[in-house]
């Protein structure tokens, strides 16, 4: 579930900036994405770790869905690299 309403963490907008990510593409990542991990955190809640291509350029997308607050928060995004990120993307290098 994605909630219309986003919250960006710092963090995110710091990486965002940095990766030259935008909005649109946040939410086009989320919306239309693949979730690629998944780890429930103490509160319960689940953060997922998304991927989506926009304009043939790969996405990492960090969030949470907070049912409480009806929205969901973006702890971060970037552009995933092959140093850390096998090809493809979707599992870390060990």
């Amino acid at each position: 579930m994605v909630f219309d309403r986003l919250l960006f963490r710092i963090h995110a907008i710091e990486r965002m900036l940095e990766h030259e990510i935008t909005e649109v593409d946040v939410r086009d990542v989320l919306e239309r994405g693949e979730v690629i991990e998944e780890v429930r955190e103490v509160d319960s809640q689940m953060k997922r770790l998304y991927l989506h291509y926009v304009d043939s350029r790969p996405i990492h997308v960090v969030a949470i869905d907070n049912e409480e607050m009806q929205c969901t928060v973006v702890i971060t995004a970037y552009e995933p690299d092959l140093m850390r990120w096998e090809q493809g993307f979707r599992k870390r290098r060990r």
